[in-house]
């Protein structure tokens, strides 16, 4: 009797777990992947621009240093992502209160074609008084997410209600401009507002 193995290509035993070898590593390579795009890399932020907040006041890159805030990428067309975080974010300040007061939360477009002052002005003003909708030219506001190195890209296809591939994690930026950590997507409440205290109000 021979001791030597059977060959790869006449087991079909072999054959099963090399290719759930190459399916493990197919996933883990999307997983890798999928969260390099959704972690903003970056800071502190150095980069000079010009945009309008939703009631036509100035931006600048002054904005992030005019207190510690909670900023977020996006747009209004979004269908589940975007609003599901803004509403997070409105019941997070509403939660922490007095204690929260010295926070900004902005929402950044990542589509100004479509998301011009008005239409963001209506968007953040459905979720409270507490979020700024930020808009402008397409060229500035590419300045601001490539500046925090955050993934936004149109959906293939010619569909004039196309989807928009973004970075779906909140960013937490101290009063000097500089990223302090990261509120993913699907959070838990309580996590997500010990996340914002640990890094930005103590």
């Amino acid at each position: 009797m021979s001791d030597s193995p059977v060959a790869v290509g006449n087991n079909p035993a072999a054959k099963l777990f090399a290719a759930l070898g190459g399916l493990f590593i197919a996933v883990l390579v999307g997983v890798m992947l999928w969260v390099y795009l959704d972690s903003p890399r970056g800071g502190p932020f150095n980069a000079e621009f010009r945009l309008v907040d939703d009631r036509g006041q100035l931006v600048d890159q002054s904005v992030f240093k005019r207190g510690p805030a909670l900023v977020y990428f996006g747009y209004t067309h979004c269908p589940e992502v975007c609003p599901t975080t803004l509403f997070e974010v409105a019941d997070w300040l509403k939660t922490l209160g007095e204690e929260g007061q010295p926070l900004h939360a902005y929402f950044f477009t990542i589509d100004p074609k479509r998301d011009t002052q008005d239409v963001m002005h209506a968007y953040v003003s459905s979720f409270g008084d507490r979020i700024t909708g930020v808009t402008g030219d397409e060229a500035e506001m590419e300045k601001v997410s490539k500046g925090w190195m955050i993934h936004a890209a149109r959906m293939p296809g010619d569909d004039p209600n196309y989807h928009m591939s973004h970075t779906t994690s909140l960013l937490l930026i101290s009063g000097e401009g500089k990223l302090k950590g990261l509120v993913p997507y699907g959070m838990a409440k309580d996590e997500a507002i010990e996340r914002i205290r640990e890094s930005l109000l103590r």
